[in-house]
């Protein structure tokens, strides 16, 4: 735990560069960096790592053998030589030292309607103690964080005996290869800590994540003799309520889960795009559902994906259309892992400090049904992989923000812990 002279210092420190932290962080909103646009933000990233004496590495994921690993998942409709990651290293002064890696991820989701923002998604506005905009939460605020808090551990004099590498990274939130470049680029490091926006708690656990399209076809007829076509949409409509039937049966499993029984139905399912048809007159011909649906960690992922291809087998054989034309199943993005960060580290006994120190209670933990990038780290690399960062809101969502007041905190509990971790 930092003693109580290093933490003023770094309080002051982290104070006195906050008016800066915000306007990172609003630099960092405006770019909308949605997958496939993600380089001119890590361009800027890149040289702001450089402007703090960092030694910077900016590569693709067509730099490293992604193809070639197992926990690779197959990337739709986005060319890796045009994904970006960044790896600034900050030296220390002792190769012995304790050495620590700090991410965050700089790709953000659709923002959707405009029209049905407050503010708009790209403007960084400010208000009533809140940064508005799409991943101003998720997880910009969490970048920043990471970023001033090394800041802050510069200014009040820290000297760090272990390095400490910075990274940002896309492709969080479809495959998780944005991480996993990093990984196979050879960085390594004695802990990580992801500041996820997790509202100060840490995530002791979260779900795996797997992604498909289905494709139906179906017969075009005029609609006004639509008894003897086939329509493409319908068909696809009742593979997703064979799939959403499959999810409660495994929700229902999930009672029993060491880590997830406690958690009201930790399985979800979403049909989240829909394409199909090509005239409102007509029955369509085609019909396309991209979905998600998760899975326990100890879950194995090929068995997860026989499953769905179980159930969209019986599905279809049970329709009068479909039985004679099967739909097709292509698992694309992610493939991830359900993974257990276990207690006891000496990582989050740091984290914990800190926390306290911050925050005058003891930190909380959260069982997250959603993936983020630990998995990796933990489960793959044995690097104690921790979860946790700021408070916010409308992850996904409309009029998504970040509470100023939280990320201060933040970027302080992470500079107490760089320090006490590193130094």
């Amino acid at each position: 735990m930092p003693d109580a002279a290093l933490l003023d210092r770094l309080r002051i420190a982290v104070d006195e560069g906050f008016g800066r932290q915000t306007e990172f962080l609003q630099s960092l909103v405006r770019f909308p960096s949605l997958r496939g646009n993600e380089a001119p933000l890590q361009d800027w990233v890149a040289r702001e790592f450089a402007g703090r004496g960092w030694a910077v590495d900016r590569f693709s994921l067509a730099d490293v053998p992604l193809p070639a690993h197992a926990k690779a998942s197959p990337m739709v409709d986005a060319d890796p030589a045009a994904s970006r990651q960044v790896v600034a290293t900050r030296r220390g002064s002792d190769p012995a030292g304790r050495s620590l890696i700090l991410q965050g991820h700089i790709d953000v989701v659709p923002e959707g309607p405009a029209e049905m923002w407050t503010h708009p998604p790209y403007a960084a506005v400010v208000r009533d103690g809140w940064l508005y905009g799409r991943g101003a939460n998720d997880m910009k605020a969490g970048v920043s964080a990471m970023v001033f808090a090394m800041d802050a551990v510069a200014s009040a004099g820290v000297a760090l005996r272990g390095d400490v590498h910075v990274e940002t990274v896309t492709e969080e939130e479809s495959t998780g290869n944005g991480a996993l470049a990093t990984l196979l680029r050879g960085y390594r490091a004695d802990a990580v800590l992801i500041p996820e926006p997790t509202g100060h708690a840490i995530t002791r656990c979260h779900t795996g994540t797997l992604w498909f399209r289905l494709r139906v076809a179906g017969v075009p007829v005029h609609v006004a003799v639509a008894q003897d076509g086939s329509n493409a949409i319908l068909s696809a409509m009742k593979l997703v309520e064979a799939l959403a039937a499959h999810t409660a049966r495994l929700n229902e499993a999930a009672r029993s889960h060491e880590w997830f029984g406690a958690v009201r139905d930790p399985i979800k399912f979403n049909p989240g795009i829909i394409r199909g048809g090509d005239w409102a007159s007509s029955t369509p011909a085609w019909c396309e559902v991209d979905c998600r649906i998760g899975l326990l960690p100890g879950d194995d992922v090929a068995e997860a994906m026989a499953a769905v291809e179980r159930v969209v087998a019986e599905a279809a054989r049970g329709d009068n259309f479909l039985a004679n034309h099967p739909p097709t199943l292509n698992f694309h993005g992610f493939r991830a892992e359900g993974f257990v960060q276990e207690p006891g580290t000496e990582a989050e006994a740091v984290l914990a400090a800190a926390h306290a120190s911050v925050h005058g209670e003891a930190m909380a933990e959260r069982r997250s049904t959603a993936v983020n990038d630990t998995r990796f780290y933990g489960r793959d690399f044995g690097i104690p992989a921790l979860c946790y960062g700021p408070k916010g809101e409308g992850n996904h969502g409309f009029d998504e923000r970040t509470s100023l007041e939280d990320l201060r905190r933040c970027t302080l509990t992470i500079a107490g812990f760089i320090a006490d971790w590193c130094g």
